[in-house]
Parts: structure tokens; C-alpha cells; sequence
């Protein structure tokens, strides 16, 4: 493993800048992708609206959410990863996670993801990430199952998006599940 905390084998988490509204303004146009992670359409943006959006999230400057850029070794903006709802009195967390079209199914977003688990488990003492998605998004279901996250269960019909409803699956590790996880992750990454 790197001897930097907020680096994988492939991808770093850095601040957000300003001058990554560039690379937001184009994935803005991801339809498909943002329906699966908002759990509908957004309206059209324009060049002020990103930008706002962008200097909002620089230097973790949002309470609810801390928002990290995912940047490969190329320096090519991969996505945007946050880590929110943190409940410290009963020790859980979430996180949201949005990855650049051109940087799917290559290992960019889980490894980001195992960042932030790590940074929630082993610095803010917390015992469990709580997490979901809605239940046509298989790329999302396919990382955290990867990831090792249990189904924990499902909220029947509560999104509606694209003409009809569907359901939430609801799905949680465990400081413990992770460890053990992220053991075998680290010891097949450097065999």
C-alpha cells in the first residue's frame, strides 16, 4: 500500500477546485447516470450553476457533506466521492459517489470507496457505513457487494423516476466486514 492515507493503488482523493466545474459541466450531460444517483432528472444546468456548485464543495466547505475528488495518477478528474450523514452518537456514516463516464467498470470507484470506508472506520471511530441504491442500478449493487456490504433489505416502490416506480435496496458493512474485506483487497493487490 502507498504511504499516503488518501491514496490507492490506482486513484487519490483530493479537495474539490474551482476548476473542476469544467469536467462537472460535461458529466452534467450523463442522463443515464444521473438518474441512477439521484433517483430521477435534473434540470438543465448552465455554466453558473456548475461553477456555484463547484466552488460550494471546495475545501470541504459543506457541513452535511465532505466532498473529495477521485483523480487518477494521470491527473484526469475520474469523479466526485463524499462522505455524509455521519451519526457519530451512534457511529454510522454514508456516502455518495458519482464516477466520469470515460473511468467505469476500471476499478477507479471502488477503490475510492475503500478510501473513504477506511477514513470513516480507522480515523473517525465509526462502526458502520449505511448505504443504498435504487434497484435497476446493477453497477452500483455489483461495487457494493464487491466491497462486501450485506443486503440488509429493501423500501419497497419509494423512487420514482423514467415513468414508474421502484424499489430502494438498503445495504450496510460493519467495521468488522470491512477489515476483513479490505485484508484480502490489499494482500491480492501486492501478491
Amino acid at each position: 500500500m502507498t504511504g499516503y492515507f488518501w491514496q490507492g493503488y490506482k486513484v487519490r482523493l483530493r479537495p474539490t477546485q474551482p476548476s473542476d466545474w469544467e469536467d462537472w459541466r460535461r458529466e452534467s450531460s450523463d442522463s443515464d447516470g444521473i438518474r441512477l444517483m439521484e433517483w430521477g432528472i435534473q434540470l438543465p444546468v448552465d455554466d453558473f450553476n456548475v461553477r456555484e456548485m463547484s466552488e460550494k464543495y471546495d475545501h470541504f466547505k459543506d457541513d452535511y457533506r465532505k466532498m473529495f475528488a477521485i483523480e487518477t495518477y494521470s491527473n484526469q478528474l475520474a469523479g466526485l466521492i463524499n462522505l455524509n450523514t455521519i451519526d457519530y452518537k451512534n457511529g454510522t456514516f454514508s456516502f455518495g459517489l458519482g464516477t466520469n463516464r470515460a473511468y467505469r467498470n476500471q476499478g477507479y470507484a471502488s477503490e475510492a470507496v475503500r478510501i473513504i470506508l477506511r477514513y470513516g472506520f480507522h480515523e473517525l471511530r465509526l462502526q458502520k457505513c449505511n448505504s443504498s441504491c435504487v434497484d435497476i442500478n446493477e453497477p452500483s449493487i455489483k461495487l457494493h457487494r464487491k466491497l462486501g456490504f450485506r443486503e440488509e433489505g429493501l423500501r419497497r416502490r419509494v423512487i420514482y423516476m423514467n415513468g414508474r416506480y421502484y424499489d430502494n435496496l438498503l445495504f450496510g458493512i460493519t467495521k468488522e466486514e470491512f477489515d476483513e474485506n479490505d485484508r484480502i483487497y490489499i494482500s491480492n493487490q501486492e501478491a
